[in-house]
Order: C-alpha cells, then structure tokens, then sequence
C-alpha cells in the first residue's frame, strides 16, 4: 500500500511541516486521536509515503517508512513522554504538542525523503488527512479512481 500524507502549512514558519520535512529537521509524522484511527496499525516498514501540502493540490514529496510506533490508551504522562521521547523527530511546536496530546498514537518514522514532480492531487469531497491507497495514480488527475475507504477500514 501507499499512504498520501496532508502535512498543515498554516501558523508561523516552525509549523510547516512540509518544509521541515523537506529540511531534514523532520524524519517523523504523528497522528493520534482518543480512539484508534487510519493510519494506526495500518502503516508498516517500507511502505511509501507521499505528502501533500493541505490545500494544495499537488503532492510533492515522497519517502519511505523507517519504523512505526502505534499507541493505545495511553495516559496524559505516557502521551508526553511518547511525544517528547521522540521530538528529535517530530520537531513539533508546542502547539501541534496540544494537537497531538491524544490517547491513541501513531508515529510513522522515514527516511529517504525526495521532492518529486508535483502530481495533480484529485480531491473528493470526503478524503480524511492521510490516506491509504493501492498506488498513488489511484488519486492523481487523469488516472484517479473514486475514493471508496476499503483500505481504510480496520
């Protein structure tokens, strides 16, 4: 499987993830939310990633994932320590630290990150911030499929 990856590009400078990623300063996405949701346990060592600046319409980068650490019903302390054991990675500012402060975590490390030729995202209406997909032609203009959710579902 591919993953898309929206990456937020509002806030100051710092919260660009895109651009840290890019920079190097970022060799690791988190997504979490009080009950377990896509991508957790649903993204593995060598897929790839490809990522996209939310609004943008063109995906622009890619990588490959390094390792994963999924995360359930975890405690307000185990939430801190998972995020600050692994900033080094993440480089997140303290507010995406609030964002993130969540109960169920997975933290997707890469490596061999790549700017690519944008691809023409084609947005449907109902697309979540990561996406699971057979290949990324599936949603790029010209060759996308509609989006159905089948890889999505635990």
């Amino acid at each position: 499987m591919v993953h898309l990856v929206y990456c937020d590009n509002t806030g100051k400078k710092g919260e660009k993830v895109l651009d840290k990623i890019l920079a190097g300063t970022k060799t690791m996405v988190v997504r979490g939310a009080a009950g377990r949701k896509i991508p957790h346990s649903r993204v593995f060592e060598g897929e790839q990633l490809y990522f996209m600046e939310k609004g943008s319409a063109s995906i622009t980068a890619t990588a490959v994932v390094k390792s994963v650490q999924n995360y359930v019903k975890l405690s307000d302390e185990e939430i801190t320590k998972t995020l600050e054991d692994n900033q080094d990675k993440l480089n997140l500012s303290d507010k995406q630290k609030e964002r993130w402060h969540k109960k169920c975590l997975c933290l997707v490390e890469f490596e061999n990150v790549k700017e690519i030729t944008p691809l023409a995202f084609d947005h449907q209406g109902n697309m979540d911030d990561w996406l699971i997909i057979e290949k990324i032609e599936d949603v790029v203009v010209g060759t996308s499929i509609p989006y159905n959710y089948d890889n999505s579902k635990f």
